[in-house]
């Protein structure tokens, strides 16, 4: 069969749950064919947290065999693919039981490659040739999302069973659309396409008929939980026809398009308005100007060793400013606490002329390194110079984010947003922009309400 024939369609756990859903889901399978495309699906686990097969449930089992040690990575990605082969099996005797030959495929056997990175793989190749022997059969090939094998088998044998990370049912169908030189790639989810806003939090928010892959990729990275972020690049950088669209309804979904084939309209939009997760917000006064890019280089340095991602970052002369994720949280305090930076009196002097410290107080978790700390210090004040950098600490923040397709020749965007926050009293610690976005570090508590205000500021409801 050519292969501008086939179609990969992707359906995630609460298209797959119950019977129910899973024959929704079918007669969008069916649907295809009857078209004259062939269907290639690609299914997430079960359910979601709590169901007895998602992911997150079998992680938990792992983890309960012994709380007080940590399961070997292997063997938490073995047990964690065990949810998508449950629901591929599962699908493709539904598609059986209606007379229509269906194949589970493993990630595995559906040829997909990766580089062995437990957890957090990524995909290096994909050989499709079991696929299309299905195809060949007239099977509907139904594969396991989120998983794939490592590279490095031994002759005869695959390498071992490793998984994607979150998101990666849509980083397979994306994948899989890319290798197969699919006509289109269809992520079916419980919502209608992509929305102006989460409809959880504006009911109102309406469905984008279209959408660009750099507006998807903006939107995706800053918190829309509509397809993961890598399955988005990969569908822009191979310009695969991508649309979302909805299990349980015929709308017609949100098409995803290159930039030089969207409408002109589209280039002067306000796309909508996404949120992200919880996070904490630091601040640092740094007396003297001049020392502060190595003071800068050495907080970078630490935090890359110790697995902590930076964002929102903002600089004056005398001032340093990011957030983390509220899990990396404690990690980031314990290293900034009393932590120590020695500098020259130029950057090649050696020795040190000056001790910077760090002082902070968290809440309930006063600076104890720097009280422990500083009175040592004093015993070398006489020979060089140590000096307090005072911190602020802001927990339970997240970011709120106006995504427009070219937000520079929308006017009066970022003017719009610290108006709106302003008047509705709500706290804005930081901004940050791009070519695509505007985004603002604000309370959590305050996230409902700023994602309310923007949306209707922005006439983005129906």
């Amino acid at each position: 069969m050519p292969m501008r024939d086939l179609i990969v369609q992707k359906f995630g756990g609460t298209s797959v749950d119950s019977d129910e859903h899973r024959r929704a889901a079918t007669r969008k399978i069916i649907d295809a064919k009857e078209r004259g495309t062939f269907p290639v699906v690609v299914v997430s686990a079960i359910g979601r947290a709590g169901a007895p097969y998602a992911t997150d449930t079998l992680r938990q089992l792992l983890k309960d065999v012994d709380p007080s040690a940590i399961p070997h990575p292997r063997e938490m990605d073995t047990i964690m693919a065990c949810g998508e082969i449950i629901s591929a099996s599962v699908m493709a005797a539904t598609l059986q039981s209606l007379g229509y030959p269906a194949i589970a495929m493993t990630g595995g056997l559906a040829g997909i490659i990766t580089d062995g990175e437990y957890g957090n793989a990524r995909i290096q190749r994909i050989d499709p040739t079991a696929i299309h022997s299905a195809i060949a059969r007239d099977e509907i090939p139904v594969v396991c999302g989120f998983q794939g094998v490592a590279e490095n088998g031994l002759a005869g044998w695959h390498g071992d069973l490793t998984t994607l990370g979150r998101g990666g049912s849509d980083t397979t169908a994306a994948a899989l659309g890319a290798a197969l030189n699919a006509c289109a790639v269809e992520i079916y989810t419980d919502v209608d396409g992509i929305k102006t806003a989460d409809p959880d939090m504006v009911p109102d928010a309406r469905t984008l008929s279209i959408c660009t892959y750099a507006e998807l990729a903006e939107l995706t990275h800053l918190g829309a939980q509509v397809v993961h972020p890598r399955a988005a690049e990969i569908a822009m950088d191979y310009r695969i026809p991508l649309w979302i669209k909805s299990t349980f309804t015929d709308a017609p979904g949100t098409q995803i398009v290159p930039e030089d084939a969207a409408p002109l309209d589209l280039q002067r939009r306000v796309t909508g308005v996404a949120h992200s997760g919880r996070g904490v917000f630091f601040h640092l006064e740094i007396p003297d100007g001049a020392h502060k890019p190595i003071i800068e280089q050495e907080v970078y340095r630490l935090m890359a060793e110790a697995g902590v991602n930076i964002f929102l970052t903002s600089f004056s002369p005398t001032t340093m400013s990011f957030a983390v994720t509220r899990d990396r949280y404690v990690v980031a305090r314990d290293l900034l606490d009393g932590m120590i930076v020695p500098v020259g009196s130029n950057p090649n002097a050696q020795p040190a002329s000056t001790f910077y410290i760090f002082k902070f107080a968290f809440g309930d978790h006063p600076d104890l390194a720097y009280r422990a700390q500083r009175p040592l210090l004093r015993t070398i004040e006489q020979f060089i110079d140590v000096v307090d950098i005072p911190g602020s600490v802001f927990e339970n923040v997240t970011v709120v984010s106006v995504v427009a397709g070219g937000h520079r020749l929308v006017p009066g965007v970022l003017a719009s947003i610290f108006e709106t926050m302003y008047q509705a009293g709500i706290p804005v610690h930081q901004v940050a922009d791009s070519s695509m976005s505007v985004s603002c570090l604000i309370p959590e508590t305050e996230v409902d309400r700023a994602v309310q205000l923007l949306h209707t500021h922005f006439a983005l409801e129906r």
